[in-house]
């Protein structure tokens, strides 16, 4: 029989040494994709800093690679506005999504990022409300439409050949929205995906992003895992409560949802106050 504890009596956890990577991760990559995307403005004038890169926002976004490679491989050619580097960041995020899930998601993803900021002041606002406010078996059925959203993608983009995602992409209108090159529908996903994450933990990443949909696949088969040691575990369900996307870990040996980024923030380190019994191993 699994040891039952008063979690009110559990010690609260100070910010970790891993959160505080991750949160300098997060920034340092939010600041590299606005700083490029500020650049490749200046660089159309003819103003461009010298020691920042020029290239456009959809060359440092892996999902690009995603949807031109029927284009490539039939072709030669690539998807208008993608460039090779797209694929390239496809492989590295690929090699690192094989090896640690959706880490991308978690550590690197900046429209991922500014949600999760956005949302610390959601769950100032909105307290134990915030990241509750749709009933479990609705959240369970929303979370399948990204798979959706994603094959869509890749078959019209196919059968195109043009970036038809463009016009709804978030992550296009966040880094590009003084350029006048956005059009309203981005604008109105931006702003839903943003206003949202006042009340859910990064909406979009949880209902519609096909990028996420893709790579949350790979913690099927990822090397590094969350794992629970059930012989130390005590019940106490920290970790579901820590965990952002609500993956029930408690009463899992091995983590395989879909849903995790790999954010580490179920662990022993941040919130288990038992050592070593909720970590990412192999």
């Amino acid at each position: 029989m699994r040891r039952k504890t008063n979690v009110n009596k559990l010690p609260l956890k100070a910010k970790s040494h891993s959160q505080q990577i991750r949160l300098a991760v997060q920034i340092i990559f939010f600041a590299l994709i606005l700083g490029t995307a500020i650049n490749h403005t200046l660089s159309e004038a003819g103003i461009a800093i010298p020691i920042l890169g020029s290239a456009s926002v959809h060359s440092l976004c892996p999902f690009g690679g995603v949807v031109t490679i029927y284009t490539l491989l039939t072709t030669g050619r690539f998807v208008q506005k993608i460039h090779e580097s797209a694929i390239v960041m496809l492989g590295v995020v690929g090699v690192t999504s094989l090896l640690f899930g959706s880490a991308f998601c978690g550590w690197l993803c900046p429209l991922g990022s500014i949600q999760e900021w956005i949302g610390k002041l959601g769950r100032k606002l909105f307290k134990r409300k915030y990241n509750n406010v749709i009933p479990a078996k609705l959240d369970r059925i929303l979370r399948l439409f990204k798979y959706v959203v994603l094959i869509w993608i890749v078959y019209v983009t196919a059968v195109s050949a043009k970036l038809v995602f463009e016009a709804y992409d978030p992550y296009y209108a966040l880094f590009n929205f003084w350029s006048g090159e956005v059009v309203w529908q981005a604008f109105v996903v931006l702003g839903l995906t943003l206003g949202g994450a006042l009340i859910i933990e990064r909406p979009w990443c949880r209902y519609a992003c096909p990028l996420g949909a893709m790579l949350g696949l790979t913690n099927k088969i990822s090397i590094f895992r969350i794992k629970r040691n059930a012989s130390t575990c005590i019940n106490c369900s920290k970790c579901d409560r820590a965990c952002p996307m609500k993956v029930e870990i408690s009463n899992k040996g091995k983590v395989r949802g879909l849903e995790c980024n790999s954010c580490l923030k179920c662990t022993s380190e941040n919130a288990c106050p038992i050592p070593d019994t909720v970590n990412m191993s192999v």
